[in-house]
């Protein structure tokens, strides 16, 4: 069954990277959402199977980290993985703190380690 990832806060060409390496290695759809409120949206009424959020959001430079963190504390959210994109290792280490997976930075879209943290959720 074809999996639904939910890119939240990145720009068209991060957005596009993101689905082909998303959609060209797994049995997975990308869809989109530039904020917290249609983020939180999507997850509660469509089945979402990975949210992956931009360290800092594109459309209005909210930090990624609050967005995990809303989704975490949910109850009705908080077994939906999330990673978070940033290149920042110290980001890293706080959004695995607040519960969400080992994400990767747009550096590493292209390294075998991301794609193995993406097939552990993927398949």
């Amino acid at each position: 069954m074809t999996k639904r990832v939910l890119d939240v806060g990145n720009c068209v060409p991060d957005h596009a990277s993101i689905c082909s390496l998303v959609e060209g290695n797994f049995d997975a759809k990308v869809v989109q959402a530039h904020g917290s409120d249609d983020a939180l949206d999507a997850i509660r009424n469509e089945q979402v199977d990975l949210v992956l959020v931009n360290r800092k959001l594109d459309r209005d430079n909210t930090d990624g980290l609050d967005i995990i963190k809303l989704i975490k504390a949910d109850g009705n959210l908080n077994t939906v993985p999330c990673m978070l994109l940033t290149n920042y290792e110290d980001h890293q280490e706080l959004a695995v703190e607040a519960g969400a997976e080992m994400g990767f930075g747009k550096l590493g879209f292209d390294a075998p380690e991301t794609r193995e943290r993406l097939k552990a959720i993927l398949g």
